[in-house]
């Protein structure tokens, strides 16, 4: 199967990514060992559509880039659940960005994973992770700060295996996610990035009503089978 029979550029949008990534990861369908891992907000409709499409658990790694003040969308490092910090040490030295302004960011955007914790989690605790196959899903990779972030925090769980899958990243960024991780699933590395909203038609925001609406479907989904 070729990458255009299974995902078509540009992405309708996230929810035909997250069907076209099910194709690619069939091998865990099914397995109860496997547990899909959405990155908050838009790889949960992504997730949404693997976990539904190969009937797997769905659940959460909250993770929040530390973008540089005053260019919010370059990433110098990230947060993620478990006071998992990864900086990003070239963006630092390039920037001349020193710790007390990586504190104040961290800081704040901690915050934030902790208002997200409690909106989408509720009373639900975490997922125990030791001893699982862990599938983390984002609706892309740029720099892949985030989902260093995310691995780091699985990876102190003692999970059997951690596989990423996303639609679209640069090149370099998965080489380096294939050093740290058991498998990388991604159908489309463009070589001219630039951002991941290019490559999608429908990019718009992923809501945290959404982000609700579809944990509270693959939960009720999960009690009942």
């Amino acid at each position: 199967m070729t990458r255009d029979e299974i995902l078509e550029i540009p992405i309708r949008d996230r929810v035909s990514a997250g069907q076209a990534l099910a194709r690619l990861l069939g091998a865990y369908r099914r397995r109860p060992d496997v547990i899909v891992l959405a990155l908050p907000r838009g790889g949960v409709p992504v997730a949404y559509e693997i976990a539904k499409a190969l009937q797997l658990r769905l659940d959460l790694m909250l993770v929040r880039k530390l973008g540089v003040p005053g260019h919010a969308e370059l990433a110098m490092g990230a947060i993620a659940s478990g006071d998992v910090r990864v900086l990003n040490r070239d963006v630092l030295a390039a920037l001349h960005i020193d710790g007390a302004t990586v504190d104040a960011v961290a800081a704040r955007e901690s915050l934030e994973l902790q208002r997200r914790d409690r909106a989408y989690r509720g009373e639900r605790p975490p997922p125990l992770l030791d001893g699982q196959q862990v599938i983390l899903v984002d609706d892309g990779l740029a720099t892949g700060a985030t989902m260093h972030a995310a691995v780091e925090a699985v990876r102190q769980q003692s999970p059997a295996r951690i596989v990423v899958a996303v639609p679209v990243a640069p090149p370099d960024s998965v080489a380096l996610l294939r050093r740290q991780v058991d498998e990388v699933i991604c159908p489309f590395m463009p070589e001219s990035f630039t951002a991941i909203g290019r490559w999608y038609v429908d990019f718009s925001q992923t809501s945290d009503q959404q982000v609700q609406s579809l944990l509270h479907q693959a939960w009720q989904r999960e009690q009942e089978q």
